[in-house]
C-alpha cells in the first residue's frame, strides 16, 4: 500500500533520461503485433514477425521495424512473452510492452484479481469491460504485478492501453481529473521500474501528461482529425507512433502529419498486414 500511495501522490514528473531507461528513438518505424504468428518459423520468436520487410506507402525500399509493441504474454496467453524480446532486440529493435490498464480482459491470466465491484459496461469488445480507475490504490497493484513481469521479460517501455476511460461511457462517473491522477500513476509505475512509458490514446490530455510520458501512441487520429493534439509531444521531441485501421492508405498517408510514425494495419492485428507510411 506504501507503494501505491507514493504513485498516487508523485508530483514531479520522471524525465526521460533516467538512470536505467532506455526511450525509442524518434522517426523510427514501428510495428503493432498483439497477435502471435503460427509456425515453425516463429517459434523461437514468441510469435513475433521481426524479419518483416515491406515497401512503404511513399518509398520504394523495404522497411523493417524498429520499434515493437507485443501483448506482455506470449503465445500461450500464461507467461511473459520473454522470446519475442529476445527476437526484437537481437534484430537491433525496441520491445514495448502492451499491458491494459483500463479495462479488465476476461481471458488474461490475473483476471480473477479484479473485484468484480471495479468491472464497468463492455468497451464493446468481447470479454472486456472498463475498470473503476477511481479505485486506483486496488488497480495499481494489479498493475504493479503486470509490470514487473515487462521488466523481468526484458521489455523496455511499457504502452498502457484504454487510458481514456473519461472520454467514454464506462458506467462510472469517471472525471478528466480522475484519469490524469491514474495515468500519471501509471507513469510512475513504469519509471519505477526502470522503463519507458507511452501515453495511449488520451491525446485530449496529453497537454498536461507530456511531463510524465516518453512516447505516444495513438489509433486512427488521421481518421477522427485529432493528431494535433498529440503537438505538445511532437514540441517536445518525444516519439509519436499511430496506426490507422480503416479507409484507404494512400490518403491516410498523405494526410499524416510530418514527424508522426505511421503505420497501416487490420484490427486483428498480426503481423500482416503492415505498411508503413513513409
Amino acid at each position: 500500500m506504501a507503494l501505491v500511495a507514493a504513485l498516487l501522490t508523485a508530483s514531479r514528473p520522471t524525465h526521460s533520461g533516467a538512470a536505467g531507461m532506455v526511450v525509442p528513438p524518434v522517426g523510427a518505424v514501428w510495428q503493432y503485433q498483439l497477435q502471435a504468428d503460427a509456425g515453425a518459423q516463429f517459434a523461437t520468436s514468441g510469435g513475433i514477425n521481426v524479419a518483416l520487410c515491406e515497401r512503404p506507402i511513399f518509398g520504394a525500399t523495404c522497411q523493417r521495424a524498429k520499434v515493437f509493441s507485443i501483448d506482455l504474454y506470449g503465445p500461450s496467453g500464461a507467461t511473459p512473452n520473454a522470446s519475442g524480446v529476445r527476437a526484437i532486440q537481437n534484430a537491433g529493435g525496441y520491445a514495448i510492452c502492451y499491458v491494459d490498464a483500463g479495462t479488465w480482459e476476461s481471458w488474461r491470466p490475473d483476471a480473477a484479481a479484479f473485484p468484480k465491484s471495479l468491472l464497468g459496461r463492455s468497451n464493446g469488445w468481447p470479454g472486456e469491460r472498463w475498470l473503476d480507475i477511481r479505485r486506483a490504490h486496488v488497480l495499481l497493484s494489479i498493475m504493479a504485478r503486470r509490470v514487473a513481469l515487462c521488466e523481468r521479460a526484458g521489455f523496455q517501455a511499457v504502452d498502457f492501453d484504454n487510458v481514456d476511460a473519461y472520454d467514454n461511457t464506462t458506467g462510472f462517473a469517471i472525471t478528466a481529473a480522475d484519469q490524469i491522477a491514474y495515468d500519471r500513476a501509471l507513469a510512475a509505475l513504469a519509471h519505477r521500474d526502470h522503463m519507458a512509458v507511452g501515453l495511449k490514446n488520451d491525446g485530449g490530455q496529453a497537454r498536461v501528461l507530456v511531463r510524465y510520458f516518453d512516447f505516444a501512441i495513438d489509433e486512427q487520429c488521421v481518421q477522427y482529425h485529432s493528431c494535433a493534439q498529440l503537438d505538445p509531444f511532437l514540441r517536445a521531441g518525444k516519439p509519436v507512433y499511430d496506426v490507422e485501421y480503416v479507409g484507404s492508405a494512400l490518403s491516410d498517408c498523405r494526410a499524416a502529419p510530418r514527424g508522426i510514425d505511421v503505420i497501416i494495419k487490420a484490427l486483428s492485428l498480426n503481423a500482416l498486414p503492415w505498411r508503413p507510411c513513409r
